[in-house]
């Protein structure tokens, strides 16, 4: 019994940061942030992900370091792994998204037979978790999360990323818990509205809405509240990447312990105000910094 799974592909990502001449390489895609983030406070996790020959050794030995287990990794011969290259604009407030190569989708086949987890977290970059797959997880846990920013995507023929509709609106009916980024929810709900927006997707029964809003922090949507989660200022933001994933895996890792929903989000909060100050998916610091931050934040929002 793990206390997380990730669900959704391993990429290899080609940073250009605006402050540097060659681009940055680095293991990415959510089910690395958000793992990462889950063992930053003692979460058991592991991932299951398909990635290509070309996926190298040495990622595999940094995620097994951090205890990720791998057990669900499928290695694809004659495939590519998932990379994307990712541009900053000057001030790191937008990026462009180009997808260079695409794993095989993750199939039901794929999943362990005994899968069974306290929490599950569906979190597609390139359309690879089908609603197959994810009515088959509804089985597998009590707590079932989705980020559909994979799902939305769609790629012209260079893989440049735009966002499109939520096509299949009722695989919103498995998920207990709904994360993503406005332009996200606007784009699963065609709705500008945010609160028009967070109300729609808790129409189709999920309990829980998050909506990520940088570095103005996030929503937390939730037993007919809303409320509004600060960011925690970091020292420097040098790589944005992965955030919001980091924001959802740590914040999940408090919540199936059964916290308090609004310090969950503080934590989460917290930890991605440490993943931004370094690049890739490295902490510049671990646990108790975490919960230092996350005290601050939640202190000064219930006092």
């Amino acid at each position: 019994m793990f206390d997380v799974i990730s669900i959704g592909h391993f990429a290899i990502d080609t940073i250009f940061l605006p402050e540097t001449h060659v681009p940055f390489v680095a293991l990415g895609g959510p089910a690395t942030y958000a793992s990462f983030a889950a063992r930053r406070v003692d979460a058991c996790v592991s991932v299951v992900s398909k990635v290509g020959d070309d996926f190298p050794d040495a990622y595999v030995q940094w995620l097994e370091r951090e205890s990720v287990d791998l057990s669900g990794l499928t290695r694809i011969k004659d495939a590519e792994t998932t990379r994307f290259e990712i541009r900053y604009n000057t001030d790191l407030s937008s990026r462009s998204l180009r997808l260079k190569s695409k794993a095989p989708p993750i199939t039901v086949d794929d999943l362990p037979y005994s899968l069974e987890a306290k929490a599950v977290h569906i979190a597609p970059i390139a359309g690879e978790v089908s609603h197959d797959v994810i009515e088959k997880l509804r089985n597998s846990t009590d707590v079932l999360t989705l980020d559909p920013q994979g799902i939305l995507r769609i790629f012209n023929e260079d893989g440049e990323v735009s966002y499109g509709s939520l096509i299949d609106k009722h695989i919103l009916n498995s998920v207990d818990v709904y994360k993503s980024s406005l332009d996200e929810i606007k784009a699963t709900t065609g709705l500008s509205n945010l609160d028009l927006a967070l109300s729609r997707v808790h129409d189709y029964g999920v309990k829980a809405v998050i909506v990520t809003l940088g570095t103005e922090g996030a929503v937390l949507s939730l037993d007919g509240s809303v409320h509004k989660v600060p960011a925690y200022k970091s020292e420097r933001v040098v790589d944005p990447t992965g955030a919001g994933d980091v924001f959802l895996g740590s914040l999940l890792a408090e919540y199936i312990r059964g916290e308090d929903p609004f310090w969950c989000a503080c934590v989460g909060s917290a930890a991605a105000s440490l993943i931004v100050e370094t690049v890739g998916p490295t902490f510049s610091a671990g646990k108790s910094e975490i919960y230092r931050r996350a005290r601050l934040l939640y202190e000064k929002e219930t006092k």
